[in-house]
């Protein structure tokens, strides 16, 4: 009896020593919170409703029948669920790590039957006056993973949900009849549709910082200009690399051949955010050029400003020093109108090189 005691004793204290300080569960592994929608596709119709399907469950279903693919929707998914996904889906652990980390350039490869599509997300940051501060556009990515019965997008970042995409293609049956590779359309034409709807956004504050660099009034300060320009560059690392990789999915042979017309529609698209996100640049460069111009040629004129203003002023220090030289014989010294006449033409010359200043533009 006292053994077991001793025993317990013993086992509480260690127990003590490792349980969390404060009382405090240990952190579950996993984001089950990741999983934001999944679903089974056959013949161009989503199967069981609205209601999310367990991915184990779907991927039964989807081997089991013939024609049919599983959509499974990702947001920020960590290792922990990450790895149940891949053991049912059979993913390569290469593609497991790169679709747990985000930041990726938008490319394409294939290893194994399965195609790895990166694109990244762009969104215009509403805002009321363009600062030296201000977020214009906010990017993030997407990874679609491209299987021979499934589609897995994996999202990073509060930018560009899927959502939409996923209801608009369920509205499309002839297009989600196509397999999985209806999803990376989908996917891709919506960012595609994004960058078109940011250039927009950008174009009009473009067209106010255009108008502000012109105006008769405007300030010293074109800190914003540079920012937009930043903002640009990440736009543009959104925007660019994107026509290589979608041009080889074109070309792929996996690619079923009636999406062969919607990619190119796709790329159609991109060709013409690729165009305006290149004369956004170029158009910031001179703005900030005519900018810059402007400052060089205001300080000049501020300096033209103060030389007349030291001429004008040199009159009567000149007519002042003369006549406050210490000589017992001076002209004027003794004659009781002196003083007016220093005044009178201090005021007459001065007056006249304000004239000649004021008429050559320097005043």
């Amino acid at each position: 009896m006292r053994r077991r005691l001793i025993s317990g004793v013993v086992q509480e204290f260690l127990g003590a020593l490792t349980r969390p300080a404060g009382g405090e569960k240990t952190a579950r592994s996993g984001n089950p919170d990741a999983i934001v929608d999944c679903a089974v596709y056959a013949g161009g119709q989503r199967h069981g409703g609205a209601a999310q399907v367990p991915f184990t469950e779907a991927a039964r279903v989807a081997r089991r029948r013939r024609g049919s693919f599983v959509w499974l929707g990702l947001h920020e998914p960590d290792l922990a669920t990450m790895r149940p996904v891949a053991e049912v889906f059979g993913l390569h652990e290469l593609l497991v790590e790169q679709a747990v980390a985000g930041g990726h350039r938008p490319g394409v490869h294939t290893l194994g039957d399965v195609t790895r599509l990166v694109l990244r997300t762009a969104r215009y940051v509403e805002h009321d006056r363009l600062t030296a501060t201000s977020e214009v556009v906010e990017t993030g990515d997407v990874t679609v993973l491209i299987g021979p019965w499934f589609a897995i997008t994996v999202r990073h970042g509060p930018v560009g949900p899927l959502w939409a995409v996923r209801n608009e293609l369920q509205n499309r049956p002839e297009v989600l009849r196509q397999g999985p590779w209806s999803v990376a359309y989908a996917v891709g034409s919506r960012m595609v549709d994004s960058y078109l709807d940011v250039a927009e956004h950008v174009e009009r504050d473009l067209e106010r910082i255009e108008e502000e660099t012109f105006a008769p009034e405007r300030t010293s300060e074109f800190a914003h200009i540079y920012q937009l320009k930043r903002e640009m560059v990440e736009f543009k690392r959104a925007v660019l690399p994107l026509s290589e990789p979608l041009a080889r999915l074109i070309g792929s042979p996996a690619l079923p051949a009636e999406l062969q017309p919607y990619l190119e529609d796709v790329r159609g698209r991109l060709a013409r955010a690729v165009d305006r996100v290149g004369s956004f640049d170029d158009l910031l460069n001179s703005i900030l050029q005519a900018r810059l111009a402007q400052v060089s040629v205001d300080q000049n004129h501020d300096m033209r400003k103060i030389a007349s203003w030291a001429a004008i002023a040199a009159v009567p220090t000149v007519i002042a020093g003369i006549f406050g030289m210490n000589f017992d014989e001076m002209p004027g010294l003794e004659s009781p109108y002196g003083f007016y006449a220093s005044i009178a033409a201090m005021s007459l010359i001065g007056g006249g090189v304000y004239h000649r200043l004021k008429k050559s533009g320097w005043l």
